[in-house]
């Protein structure tokens, strides 16, 4: 084959390649086109049903939907049983937003949902296992707080006035009510005739979500008795082995919490009370006579030592009649599982710092390095 051959096979090679891109570039107008033909008509239509979908169903809602996702479901099934159960709009934008995502390992099981759950939400609880919702605000309760201080609490996070919440925690026909409710951890108890407030102890400290703008009295204590359930639950074996109430657990815990600031020092400080109580000997921990005052002060007095009060431990033996603050877990442990010691006293220096001693010679020592 000559060279003018092969430059006219290459030449109509070149037009045939032309005519293709052309072809391409032709079709892909026609396909734009159509689509800003569409987009114009339509476009607004479709983007208001996709950003719809991709809203929860009803943001108001609090109605918990049983859903039961069983084993080997895939993407698919799942987003039409959530179609199907009203929790979103439609399956199919579900699904790609999921993949587009790269979200596919949902949990089999069963959940209780709402249609104010967003899909990310949903997705999130459908991987875990675990109803996820995104909280309207959360309340934080700290360790180490009295019933009145937690009130106070309440009311700004919540704007349920301090007085309706102290009334509504020492309403004898509530008392009775979450009593039967909560019969584990609220028993007779805690109407004891020396017992001042018979809640104060039991709204555990934590950070609560809450998922409503004004939740009820009743929501939020019902939020913290579980919590107190909860992390009170694990000890009750401890406690029938050892003859002993929630009560009396919290009791204890509470004199912790008060007086420890470190995780070692609450172990340690459960020991000399423990030491103390085994021979009769008076606690003597200040802040159950600040309890006893009703009053915070920077220094207990030796006046104060001497206030006739249940409460305090100065002029009673064994625990008061019943907590004096709320305790945290930490706290709780502690009683359960003291140091061994045989510490009989310990004092706070400036600091915070805890020194202990076995001895009153001691402790006197201790008292004119650190105090004094």
């Amino acid at each position: 084959m000559d060279n003018s051959s092969k430059k006219d096979q290459m030449f109509e090679k070149m037009l045939e390649q032309k005519k293709e891109v052309k072809i391409v570039r032709r079709i892909v107008f026609v396909v734009a086109l159509v689509l800003i033909i569409g987009g114009l008509i339509g476009g607004r239509a479709v983007y208001k049903y996709i950003s719809e979908a991709l809203q929860p169903v009803d943001p108001n809602s609090e109605e918990v939907i049983e859903v039961e996702i069983p084993i080997g479901s895939g993407l698919t099934s799942i987003a039409e049983t959530l179609e199907e159960k009203g929790l979103i709009k439609d399956a199919r934008i579900f699904k790609y937003y999921a993949k587009f995502n790269n979200e596919s390992q949902f949990q089999a099981g069963s959940y209780g949902l709402t249609k104010a759950m967003t899909l990310d939400e949903l997705i999130e609880s459908l991987k875990t296992g675990k109803v996820y919702r995104t909280p309207v605000f959360t309340m934080t309760i700290p360790e180490g707080l009295t019933l009145k201080q937690i009130a106070a609490i309440v009311e700004k996070r919540t704007g349920i006035p301090e007085k309706e919440f102290l009334d509504y925690v020492n309403d004898e026909q509530t008392i009775i009510d979450l009593m039967g409710r909560y019969p584990n951890i609220l028993t007779d108890e805690i109407l004891g005739e020396d017992v001042r407030y018979p809640l104060e102890g039991y709204l555990f400290p934590a950070t609560y979500p809450f998922y409503e703008e004004k939740p009820t009295i009743d929501t939020v204590v019902t939020t913290m008795l579980d919590a107190t359930s909860d992390n009170v639950t694990p000890y009750f074996a401890y406690l029938e082995s050892n003859e002993k109430s929630v009560h009396w657990l919290l009791t204890f815990a509470s004199l912790l919490e008060r007086e420890a600031t470190a995780k070692a020092d609450r172990e340690t400080i459960a020991s000399v009370f423990y030491n103390r109580m085994e021979i009769g000997m008076p606690l003597q921990t200040d802040p159950t006579v600040l309890y006893a005052l009703g009053e915070h002060k920077g220094r207990v007095l030796l006046e104060d030592l001497k206030v006739e009060d249940p409460y305090n431990t100065y002029m009673h033996t064994g625990l008061p009649p019943g907590p004096i603050a709320n305790a945290g877990k930490s706290s709780i442990e502690a009683v359960v599982d003291p140091s061994i010691t045989d510490y009989f006293y310990f004092l706070a220096d400036e600091d915070g710092k805890n020194h202990f001693a076995k001895t009153y010679e001691e402790h006197l020592k201790n008292k004119q390095l650190y105090i004094d």
